[in-house]
């Protein structure tokens, strides 16, 4: 269930730069295949390259810091997991 709904916002990311690029003169499969791909850190990329910045760069620090928590909590577990509870 999480991996649908994980590709369907990748999805949407990547519809979203496919109809938007071209009205800012940017490459509309290139943007998409980097949304669908990147995902949150690629559309702010986006909105910083196209005039947006202040969007762009929360967009772009917010999923930065989640993927850096989410690493964290993946080292965590996997030491609590390899030298037990205790």
């Amino acid at each position: 269930m999480e991996s649908l709904i994980s590709l369907i916002i990748s999805l949407a990311f990547a519809i979203f730069l496919y109809i938007d690029a071209p009205k800012h003169n940017k490459s509309r499969w290139l943007w998409a295949i980097l949304g669908f791909i990147f995902g949150p850190i690629a559309l702010g990329i986006y909105f910083i390259k196209t005039g947006r910045k202040v969007a762009g760069w929360i967009i772009t620090i917010l999923a930065i810091l989640f993927y850096v928590v989410l690493i964290i909590v993946i080292v965590a577990a996997f030491a609590l997991f390899a030298n037990g509870f205790s």
